[in-house]
C-alpha cells in the first residue's frame, strides 16, 4: 500500500496532536522532553511505506513531521512487523542492535525519547486508522508502539548490549579479564628483565675482576 502525500500528512498531525495531547497531561515529562531540544530522530517504515521525523522542542512539545532536509541524529528503519517485535521482546534494546532494524547514528537521543514516551497514555491506533484504514493504520501503530517499548529500562539494556557487542564481537577494546592478564604478563616480564640486567651486571663485575688479575 503507497500512502498519499495527503494522507501521509495528515497522518503525521494526527499523531502529533496525539502525543503532545498526553503530554500536556505529564508536566515532567515536557520538562525531561525539553532536554532533547535540538535532536531529530528519523523513523522509515518500509512496509507499509511511512517516514516521519521526531523533533522535540524546547517548550517540551514534540513536532513530528514528514520532511527533514536538516541532518540527523538518529535513524531507525525497518519493516512494520520489524518494529513491532520490539514491543514483544523480552530484550527491547538487543532486539533493536541485532534484529531486522537498521539503526544510524546516535542512539542515545531515541533511548531517552523511548523513555520519556513509554510513560505517557498515547493513544497510536486511532490517529492512524482513522487517516490510514484499517490495515495500514493497525500496522503502523503496531510499529509505533514497537519503537517506544524500552521503557525506563531502556538505556541499561542498551548499554549493556553495546558493550557486549563492543568487547565481545567487535574487539574494540578487550574484555577486563584479559586486560588483568595482560597486566600480570607485563609484571612478570618486567621482574624477568631486573633479574637478567642484575646478572648481567654480576656477570661485568666479575670481568672486571679477571681483566684485573
Amino acid at each position: 500500500m503507497i500512502v498519499s502525500p495527503t494522507l501521509h500528512t495528515a497522518a503525521i498531525a494526527a499523531l502529533e496532536r496525539a502525543v503532545n495531547g498526553a503530554l500536556a497531561l505529564s508536566p515532567h515529562s515536557r520538562r525531561e522532553l525539553a532536554a532533547l531540544a535540538g535532536r531529530v530522530i528519523a523513523i522509515d517504515c518500509t512496509a507499509p511505506p511511512f517516514s516521519v521525523y521526531l523533533l522535540p522542542t524546547a517548550e517540551g512539545d514534540l513536532g513530528l513531521r514528514g520532511v527533514h532536509e536538516g541532518p540527523v541524529d538518529t535513524r531507525v528503519r525497518g519493516s512494520g512487523s520489524a518494529f513491532a517485535e520490539l514491543a514483544g521482546s523480552a530484550d527491547p534494546a538487543a532486539t533493536l542492535v541485532n534484529g531486522e532494524l537498521s539503526l544510524e547514528g546516535n542512539s542515545a537521543p531515541l533511548t531517552e525519547l523511548s523513555r520519556i514516551v513509554a510513560d505517557l497514555d498515547v493513544d497510536w491506533e486511532a490517529p492512524l486508522v482513522d487517516t490510514l484504514g484499517d490495515v495500514a493504520g493497525h500496522q503502523l501503530a503496531g510499529a509505533l508502539r514497537g519503537l517506544f517499548s524500552f521503557g525506563r529500562d531502556a538505556g541499561r539494556s542498551l548499554a549493556r548490549q553495546l558493550d557486549e557487542f563492543v568487547h565481545e564481537e567487535a574487539r574494540l577494546t578487550p574484555p577486563r579479564a584479559e586486560l588483568e592478564d595482560f597486566y600480570s604478563e607485563v609484571q612478570a616480564l618486567g621482574l624477568a628483565v631486573d633479574r637478567l640486567g642484575a646478572r648481567l651486571e654480576r656477570a661485568r663485575a666479575r670481568l672486571a675482576r679477571l681483566g684485573e688479575d
